[in-house]
């Protein structure tokens, strides 16, 4: 019995064929795809920019954390956020760097004065890897936590004062 196959043109064959395999095809060891769980049928890629986002949430839920990011980034940031329509930039001060199955997060922090800093990076590293962890499901290899300032009590975050002082 000859077996012949459909041309590329689509027209079925004129003579005796074999059947086709159902859509549902065995796999080494007898089990089929649909027997597969789901989790092992497919990727799932992260983009950095998910784990910035979350893990600089995250590090800002923490109480004494005053702001994100080094002078300069803060400056540009503080400008935009009174922007009208204008969004805060919760990945200002984040910097991450993902694999397939782990991630890597730099943090820098603006804290507030009188606020115990070793145990604030404590606090704000557990938070963020939990998050990360929680949310991604990669595992947090290392959360580096710089301190860049301190932001004293008199320090002004608003815009000065334009009222004038002479009469």
């Amino acid at each position: 019995m000859s077996v012949e196959s459909a041309p590329a043109t689509g027209i079925a064959p004129t003579g005796p064929t074999t059947k086709q395999p159902s859509a549902t095809t065995a796999l080494a060891g007898g089990t089929t795809g649909a027997d597969e769980p789901a989790a092992t049928r497919g990727r799932t890629s992260i983009a950095d920019v998910v784990v910035v986002k979350v893990a600089g949430v995250a590090a800002r839920e923490i109480p004494g954390v005053h702001a994100m990011g080094g002078g300069l980034s803060r400056t540009i940031g503080a400008v935009r956020d009174r922007v009208p329509g204008g969004r805060a930039n919760v990945g200002r001060g984040v910097k991450v760097e993902v694999g397939e199955r782990q991630t890597a997060i730099d943090l820098d922090l603006v804290v507030e004065y009188g606020v115990p800093i070793a145990d604030l990076a404590r606090d704000v590293r557990e938070n963020v890897i939990d998050a990360v962890e929680r949310i991604t499901g990669l595992e947090v290899v290392e959360v580096n936590v710089t301190i860049n300032d301190v932001h004293l009590p008199d320090d002004e975050d608003s815009a000065p004062d334009t009222t004038s002082r002479v009469a």
